[in-house]
């Protein structure tokens, strides 16, 4: 199979439908080989911007573009991409061999060249052995292949997702992220996926587009959106996060100190970053995992003091509701491996984190 991508760009793409719009003004650059996700709750328009770029829908404005060329009008059988949607789609009267062999068919393709395709899309997937087999003789997660195959086999220019993994359970959904990242790496496509799971965006994607209300909040490297959400929304939409309200007392060199209730909390800045004046509202996001429990004689730039309301065994650590007196219920995740005490209700405990930990985000607009 060929290993060149294709770059894909939005200018502008809107969709309504009369007085609701689904779409607002999304311009979005996709590059050469690139996974992007594009991620959003329901409704957010999100598989709207996907239909448009297979051409299913027909935008009200804005364009399409692919490698600069303008593919806005183009009928779906002329944009030559693949696509995998979330309940695959298989023919059940065919073999898994036919199934992929279908696009291939409607291309008039000679059998013997089509065999051949056939077979290497099937091992690219780790399914040849199954070729004679019907799709309900294979589980969720090898129709899942077959359907990736399909859509592979005739080497399209890009390949859209659209929640391929949201049918199978918990566990088979993350071997199969992993599956798919490596089969992204060694196709060398350009691919775009949609999903409402923020763990599945974080693990497969070079970028991640975060869509609400049909506008674009923002987009960038998984890692960047986490550590650096600029509003609440992408903050708490992507992981979990606490919420500290209060007002700017003062800014120094480093970054600037909040009055939550009696609670003086000190954020640090960029050298780069506007500092904010004393007097206005400041919003900070702070991460479950970047706080600690505090020992007897342990400091931190940040240290608040709390009971725990409740608490929740996951395996690999704790997750733990702590009520303060200014800050609220904070959230905590930590490590049960070593964890130095079995947490209880109504514990005392002394909460800290770093002036780093936590970020300046601005509240969302109506």
């Amino acid at each position: 199979m060929s290993a060149t991508g294709h770059a894909l760009a939005l200018h502008g793409l809107t969709k309504r439908y009369g007085s609701f719009t689904a779409v607002d003004d999304v311009s979005l650059r996709i590059e050469r080989g690139q996974f992007l996700t594009l991620l959003g709750p329901s409704g957010s328009g999100k598989t709207t911007i996907l239909m448009c770029i297979a051409g299913f829908v027909a935008p009200t404005a804005g364009a399409v573009l692919l490698d600069g060329r303008d593919i806005t009008a183009l009928p779906p059988e002329k944009r030559d991409f693949g696509m995998v949607f979330q309940g695959y789609a298989l023919f059940p009267h065919m073999t898994v061999a036919e199934n992929v062999a279908f696009p291939l068919r409607v291309r008039r393709m000679g059998a013997a060249e089509r065999q051949e395709k056939v077979r290497a899309a099937l091992d690219l997937v780790q399914l040849d052995r199954f070729a004679d087999r019907l799709p309900r003789q294979l589980s969720g997660g090898q129709q899942q292949r077959v359907a990736l195959a399909r859509a592979l086999v005739f080497d399209p220019a890009l390949l859209l997702l659209d929640e391929p993994l949201s049918a199978l359970d918990k566990k088979l959904r993350a071997e199969l992220q992993e599956e798919l990242k490596a089969l992204h790496r060694r196709v060398g496509r350009t691919f775009v996926n949609v999903t409402h799971d923020q763990e599945e965006a974080l693990s497969l994607s070079d970028r991640v587009a975060i869509l609400n209300h049909g506008k674009l909040v923002q987009e960038g490297a998984p890692a960047a959106l986490y550590e650096k959400p600029r509003t609440r929304f992408v903050a708490d939409f992507l992981g979990k996060s606490n919420f500290l309200h209060g007002t700017v007392r003062e800014a120094h060199p480093g970054g600037f100190a909040v009055m939550a209730g009696g609670t003086r909390v000190i954020q640090a800045i960029a050298p780069d970053a506007p500092r904010p004046a004393a007097g206005t509202p400041a919003l900070l996001s702070l991460r479950p995992e970047k706080i600690a429990l505090l020992g007897e004689a342990e400091t931190a730039e940040n240290a608040v003091d709390g009971r725990i309301l409740s608490w929740s065994y996951l395996g690999a650590g704790f997750a733990i509701n702590v009520a303060t007196q200014d800050l609220g219920a904070l959230r905590v995740t930590l490590p049960s491996w070593g964890a130095p005490f079995a947490p209880a209700e109504g514990m005392p405990v002394r909460l800290g984190w770093s002036a780093t930990a936590s970020v300046p985000v601005a509240e969302d607009a109506d």
